[in-house]
């Protein structure tokens, strides 16, 4: 079953790609729906059939090359299920939000199942060098999005991203190969080395491979320093580009880090714990102070989510510092690392495709192009607004949710630092009402202005069918939350073991 999930938009695809273009790009774009749906039924059932004390489920483990100790593993648990529900959802919401596009519109549709594969392959994987092949086919995937269907600079921006987060990959190979070569008998399977834990101790060599691992994943998540490569790529991409790229690609890092670092390195991640802690909360502050100076909106968006991944690093590094902390505590902020994730992955993507919209409608982001749009538009500014709110944890969202259990998690071992990430949450309230004040609550602009709001017409049918559902399950998590709550503690439970052994 969990092959068929993975596989199936892929095979799809290689069926779709005998299909003429002549045919008409609605075709296309629905039989990408149609093909969405049916992934997401399946994921659906997937999670219905899950049992969360179980520890893995729908394991398949078969060899592949084995003499190198690679094989082709994967599973579920409760760190991963949440995380290829909401991919599935997002390329769905990606496809309906793609029914106007008119631009090569067969190349554009192969390429995103391409990518749908891609990520759940590496949600899904147990083997590293299984996880290394579908974290490399990412990049590629996104280039050509980027590059073929972006606008402005996409080309330059889509070159600094391959080149940025692929060199990144490379650091994250050599870490890989460390703990391949650290553990007899040599295997690249990741349920196998968390046994063995190989590296126990730490010591220089163990210190090395986390610094790879670590900078590998940091490009992809990506913090400070290692964030340039973001706001160019996210400004240029077409807005379901940017809307994966942000929702699905960056948590592949944070990913790594709950899935690799902490329980393959449980010492070494210990011993740098702190280090990890001081990187989150430098993201957090910087993403948040650099979106506020921002006049760009989807640049602006793009900084807010180095902070909101800022709050991740800061969670999973908190987990790893054993003083003035317990078990209950850690595992609470690896919950709400793991609820963040998901969390930023439904609003920030429903932040991209409404900054699509802007750009749709007028050709620009600059916020000062436009003003009083609440009167011509008021479903688009009603919609942004409740994704803003929910993006800095008003209660009754997502963001809620999981930013209360990051900062209660990590308060008793990382006091300072927690407290001053809380000031983020302060900065993105601000610069976020700014924005819904000038943009959606002025006055209207002269009609023959550049971004004027009259004649500014209000969200499709695809646009709203494509935001709102994802507006809608921020709402349920952060009113309900026990049914996604349920599958990631007991996963997280297992993480604090492992790291505290």
């Amino acid at each position: 079953m969990l092959s068929l999930i993975v596989f199936l938009p892929l095979a799809a695809g290689g069926a779709l790609a005998a299909v003429p273009a002549s045919a008409g790009r609605r075709v296309f774009v629905w039989s990408w729906i149609a093909i969405a749906v049916a992934d997401f039924a399946l994921v659906v059932a997937a999670w219905i059939g899950y049992d969360a004390g179980t520890g893995l489920a729908y394991e398949e483990n078969l060899r592949w090359i084995p003499s190198a100790g690679v094989g082709y593993h994967i599973g579920l648990d409760g760190l991963s299920l949440p995380l290829v529900a909401m991919t599935s959802l997002l390329f769905l919401a990606c496809a309906v939000y793609s029914l106007p596009q008119t631009q090569r519109t067969k190349s554009f549709v192969l390429l995103f199942l391409f990518l749908q594969t891609v990520s759940l392959g590496l949600f899904t994987a147990l083997d590293l060098i299984l996880f290394f092949v579908y974290f490399d086919l990412s990049i590629v995937g996104m280039y050509f999005v980027i590059a073929g269907w972006g606008h402005g600079n996409a080309r330059r921006s889509a070159l600094q991203f391959f080149l940025y987060t692929f060199i990144g990959s490379l650091v994250l190979l050599l870490g890989f190969i460390g703990l391949y070569l650290a553990v007899e008998p040599h295997t690249f399977d990741i349920v196998a080395l968390t046994r063995a834990n190989p590296l126990a101790g730490g010591g220089v060599y163990g210190g090395l491979v986390l610094l790879a691992i670590g900078v590998g994943l940091a490009v992809k998540t990506p913090t400070v320093p290692f964030h340039t490569w973001l706001p160019p790529a996210h400004t240029d991409a077409p807005a379901a580009g940017s809307a994966i790229l942000a929702g699905v690609l960056l948590k592949m890092g944070t990913y790594g880090f709950v899935r690799i670092a902490m329980p393959l390195l449980p010492d070494t991640w210990r011993h740098y714990a702190v280090v990890i802690v001081v990187i989150g909360v430098l993201s957090v502050l910087y993403g948040a102070l650099v979106a506020l100076a921002q006049e760009d909106f989807k640049r602006m968006v793009a900084y807010t989510s180095v902070n909101h991944m800022g709050y991740i690093v800061l969670a999973v590094g908190a987990a790893g510092i054993l003083a003035g902390s317990d078990a209950q505590a850690r595992s609470l902020a690896v919950t709400g690392a793991v609820t963040q994730m998901v969390s930023h992955g439904l609003l920030t993507a429903a932040l991209f495709l409404l900054a699509g919209i802007f750009y749709d409608r007028r050709r620009t982001y600059d916020m000062g192009a436009y003003s009083g749009l609440a009167g011509p538009a008021p479903v688009f500014a009603g919609t942004t607004a409740l994704v803003a709110f929910a993006s800095f944890g008003l209660p009754g969202f997502s963001g809620f949710i999981a930013e209360f259990q990051i900062f209660t998690g990590s308060l008793a071992s990382a006091t300072v630092a927690t407290a001053l990430a809380m000031l983020g949450i302060l900065i993105t309230a601000g610069l976020f009402l700014r924005v819904l004040h000038r943009v959606f609550l002025g006055e209207l602009q002269v009609p023959d202005s550049p971004g004027a709001a009259r004649g500014f017409t209000d969200l499709r049918a695809s646009e709203t069918t494509a935001i709102l559902p994802l507006l809608g399950l921020a709402v349920v998590i952060g009113v309900l939350p026990r049914f996604l709550l349920d599958v990631i503690e007991p996963a997280a439970t297992t993480l604090i073991g492992l790291i505290s052994r």
